[in-house]
């Protein structure tokens, strides 16, 4: 990993919330910004091949289990830590746990892969240095960076989360389009629920029991067919 070059040491943020930090984080987590999120299904293609995931009950069941007991918990705290961290050594340490944590090869890849383009193109457009971070490490420094209200910061990104998981699977179930929102709207309150419970949480509470979905990932290494990079 690239050593990191620069960290902020002001973590102060605005009062909750700010039209402009609203509109900030709307553009960080749309579908257009560039961090090629579309290309991952972070193992669901393979539950979709196994016949585990066939219909928008299944689908929700499965996203809910991920953002509550896995990778989607492990994020929001990742990210977290990472906005406070107050040293170069805080944000690596923080770094290496999001290596530690990631249950496959392409979980890995997914997670560097996209916080590598969230990180070119928010040091390009809002300033800050080139560092070789994890998606949701990158995402925590820059909105620390950026003085975003973290807890909001949280929320949004695991409903952007489970965005892309839901357009995913609209694709290769397939599932109707208002499936898919109906979907992400009953998910909506468990990402607001996850950005609380997590407030204190330290990387000691990192951990995952999402098994199948980490088993998953796994088996999507030697997936073929396949559509997804993860």
């Amino acid at each position: 990993m690239d050593m990191v070059a620069h960290i902020h040491t002001n973590t102060s943020q605005r009062p909750m919330t700010t039209d402009h930090d609203i509109l900030t984080l709307a553009q960080w987590f749309s579908p257009a910004f560039p961090v090629g999120a579309f290309a991952y299904s972070h193992g669901l293609e393979t539950a979709i091949h196994a016949g585990t995931i066939t219909n928008a009950q299944s689908l929700q069941d499965w996203l809910s289990d991920v953002l509550t007991f896995g990778s989607g918990r492990n994020d929001c705290i990742l990210l977290r830590v990472a906005y406070a961290s107050e040293s170069k050594q805080m944000l690596i340490a923080t770094n290496d746990a999001a290596h530690a944590v990631s249950a496959s090869a392409e979980r890995l890849l997914e997670t560097q892969l996209q916080g590598a383009a969230f990180n070119t193109t928010t040091t390009a457009i809002w300033g800050g240095e080139q560092n070789a971070l994890c998606y949701p490490v990158a995402v925590g420094a820059a909105a620390a960076q950026n003085r975003i209200n973290v807890d909001l910061t949280c929320a949004l990104y695991l409903q952007a989360f489970a965005s892309n998981l839901v357009s995913a699977a609209v694709r290769a179930v397939p599932l109707g389009q208002t499936d898919g929102q109906s979907i992400l709207a009953a998910l909506t309150p468990i990402c607001e629920e996850i950005a609380k419970e997590t407030r204190n949480a330290t990387l000691d509470d990192l951990h995952s029991s999402a098994l199948l979905s980490d088993i998953a990932a796994m088996k999507h290494e030697t997936l073929q067919p396949r559509i997804f990079r993860s």
